[in-house]
């Protein structure tokens, strides 16, 4: 299996309900796994329950937002420096360019830029954390 069918299979898996995946071909074995998914979740409120379905309002939501992924796999790193501050905060204001995040991958360090100018509303990823390639980083709101 070639990587770059690897990186279909993810970009298809992306917008649906499946969590794993195993595919085994040609004596190679690939396992996806994603733990990003919530699905329904219930609210209730006195006698008149209401259901919530929290992925159409989430779909909603984000399809205002511009979603930052990773271009590579690697540790993903809020700040250039253990002692430093992070790049950017919720709710900071970003320009076209701008670096939000460093990837380590293979001991490089790999500044990932803003493509496009915007307010952070949600860091997806906790600092340290290992990161895929296509995974979503951060939600902008476009300016």
């Amino acid at each position: 299996m070639e990587l770059d069918d690897l990186k279909e299979l993810m970009h298809l898996l992306k917008d649906t309900d499946v969590t794993e995946l195993q595919i085994e071909k040609d004596g190679t074995k690939v396992k996806i796994k994603r733990d990003r998914f919530f699905g329904r979740l219930e609210l209730q409120q006195g006698p008149a329950a209401e259901r919530y379905d929290l992925r159409k309002e989430t779909a909603e939501t984000d399809a205002k937002l511009f979603t930052v992924t990773s271009p590579i796999v690697g540790t993903f790193y809020r700040a250039p420096a253990p002692d430093a501050p992070p790049f950017v905060e919720v709710g900071t204001t970003v320009k076209r360019g701008q670096a939000l995040c460093v990837i380590e991958a293979m001991k490089l360090m790999n500044e990932i830029e803003s493509e496009i100018d915007g307010v952070i509303v949600r860091i997806l990823v906790e600092n340290g954390h290992p990161v895929e390639y296509g995974e979503p980083l951060f939600l902008v709101e476009p300016l």
